[in-house]
């Protein structure tokens, strides 16, 4: 049996949740989940890795567990907070997992401290432009116009269907999606005020998109070990995407498994035995 410990670290004022497994002394791993998530959808994936990695997987803030900030969060603040938090638990140098919001995040960290960086594991974590969908379009039309009309628009990908959507679109069997991940993001997501923070990120992901040439500038220059583990069912970052890695790291290894976007869902034991041999 893997033991995990739950724990919090208080970054800045702002409370951080995160989860941690395997002993201290192991080669360091960081697990960045992303929307509408938290470190809730590595529960398969912790103890699967655990024997081998110090693992830490925290709430983002305004995630799970981790204290939600006032209006006007951002992708920048975000990854501010995870960069202090990883330097007081100690992750001085690590791999690190990113998955959707978790990789414009990670990103900015490896960009900003490649010296840290011994790995990085992108999840249907994009930063090429080609990887995004039309699915994107009624979030491009609010980067364009952030009216109120624009921004209720996008109220229907908060609702508790959509969510059940995210996870189970491109999925074979949706037998095998257990029912806790999407129960409990719609639970935070119909918490007071969660709404209009989700509301305020969908507006700065745009953000992310303008810091995707210094991203693939880092790729260039830096040249990590990398490995795409990719759902390619996923309604919101295409195969193209996970390619793209290779134009800026010619090394980079590239993996599709048939499922969508909550890949750890369904493939949690495939993509772990990647991530061993990767690693190793």
């Amino acid at each position: 049996m893997t033991s995990i410990s739950y724990r919090t670290a208080t970054v800045d004022g702002t409370k951080v949740f995160y989860r941690e497994a395997g002993s201290p002394g192991a080669a360091k791993l960081l697990l960045l989940h992303g929307f509408p998530s938290s470190s809730h959808m590595f529960r398969d994936l912790i103890p699967l890795l655990a024997d081998r990695y110090h693992i830490v997987a925290p709430d983002l803030p305004g995630f799970g567990q981790s204290d939600r900030p006032a209006r006007g969060n951002s992708f920048d603040s975000i990854a501010e907070t995870i960069d202090r938090f990883t330097e007081i638990i100690g992750f001085d140098r690590y791999a690190v997992y990113v998955f959707d919001y978790g990789a414009p995040t990670g990103f900015r960290l490896a960009a900003k401290h490649p010296e840290r960086i011994t790995a990085i594991i992108s999840q249907n974590g994009n930063a090429y432009e080609e990887g995004l969908s039309e699915g994107w379009n009624p979030i491009q039309a609010y980067w364009r116009d952030a009216s109120e009309e624009n921004r209720n628009a996008l109220r229907a990908l908060l609702k508790p269907e959509t969510t059940v959507w995210q996870y189970t679109h491109g999925v074979s069997d949706v037998t095998k999606v257990s029912p806790d991940g999407y129960s409990l993001d719609s639970f935070y997501l119909a918490r007071p005020d969660a709404e209009e923070v989700q509301l305020d990120l969908f507006g700065d992901y745009k953000s992310n998109v303008a810091l995707y040439p210094a991203f693939q500038t880092y790729f260039r220059t830096h040249k990590p070990r990398l490995l795409a583990v990719w759902g390619k069912n996923d309604p919101f970052f295409l195969p193209p995407g996970a390619e793209a890695f290779r134009r800026d790291v010619p090394d980079a290894v590239v993996k599709f498994f048939d499922t969508g976007h909550f890949a750890l869902e369904t493939h949690a034991a495939e993509i772990a035995a990647e991530i061993r041999d990767f690693l190793r």
